[in-house]
């Protein structure tokens, strides 16, 4: 089988985005994967002649960028709200993507309500297809984030809006600790096997396979108590051998860019993990 193409979330080893991005080189992958809600990484930040010097400095690293991330949960496209300042944001988001080559956006853009008939949806639908709009003019999408629904909810989504520039950043991980989350909230025990039922964390790679441009690579567990965790690759509940495999059988071949967002040891993490995904 072929090897996975490896990215590193260029943030997450806490040593500032070019120290970072050399770092990455440094372990042997071929991909970052880019906040761009940071001072200095903004759209609004680079001009024609930064973009070109941030991209021309990736690549003399023997990098390229995996995708862009922005959204981490600030921006529900759900609310009844005017979406106008966000909406502008997100094409602008898209056209830095294009400009840095790598065509894809990955965020959280709210969470979607379960049935059709909630007034959420509908504001979903629209706002995703405006932005889906200047994606398609572009050749970018946004890559929504699983994790606060049902693989079949965002299938269902996707479906509706109809657009090739709405795609997703599968997270198995999420889908461990976002279930995990609401059972908490509600004042509930987790119960694992009904939450892998609907969540499926390495399972819904068949349900949004054809739709997955990006992944992140990042595992989780949820302990007795009911606390939720992050944990080191491979050390937690996510089955990769099945997820990678399911991902394959539907061809997907971008990135799987690892996330660390907890740990004393970042940067070893990382390290670990990249190691890790080579045995895949």
């Amino acid at each position: 089988m072929p090897n996975l193409k490896i990215a590193i979330m260029v943030h997450n080893l806490k040593l500032g985005v070019y120290e970072g991005m050399k770092a990455a080189a440094d372990m042997g992958v071929t991909g970052v994967h880019l906040s761009v809600t940071v001072p200095g990484f903004r759209p609004d930040d680079l001009d024609a002649a930064a973009r070109k010097k941030l991209l021309a400095h990736v690549k003399s690293l023997g990098l390229e960028f995996s995708a862009l991330s922005a959204w981490g949960g600030n921006v529900d496209l759900g609310k009844a709200e005017p979406h106008e300042e966000h909406l502008e944001q997100g094409r602008r988001i898209l056209e830095l993507a294009v400009d840095l080559e790598c065509r894809i956006w990955q965020g959280h853009c709210g969470v979607m309500p379960h049935s059709a008939s909630d007034p959420t949806w509908a504001r979903f639908v629209e706002n995703f297809g405006r932005l889906c709009e200047h994606g398609e003019k572009l050749g970018a999408c946004l890559a929504v984030e699983t994790g606060p629904e049902p693989p079949a909810i965002l299938k269902r989504m996707i479906d509706e809006v109809g657009s090739k520039a709405l795609r997703v950043n599968y997270d198995p991980a999420n889908l461990i600790l976002w279930p995990a989350r609401y059972a908490q909230q509600a004042g509930q025990a987790f119960d694992r096997e009904k939450a892998f039922a609907e969540y499926m964390p390495s399972e819904g790679a068949s349900v949004l396979g054809p739709y997955v441009v990006h992944t992140h690579a990042k595992d989780a567990l949820v302990h007795p108590d009911g606390r939720r965790q992050e944990v080191p690759l491979g050390e937690g509940w996510v089955d990769w051998p099945r997820y990678t495999a399911l991902l394959r059988e539907n061809g997907f071949n971008g990135y799987f860019a690892i996330e660390r967002e907890a740990g004393a040891d970042p940067v070893g993490d990382v390290r670990r993990a990249v190691e890790f995904l080579k045995t895949l």
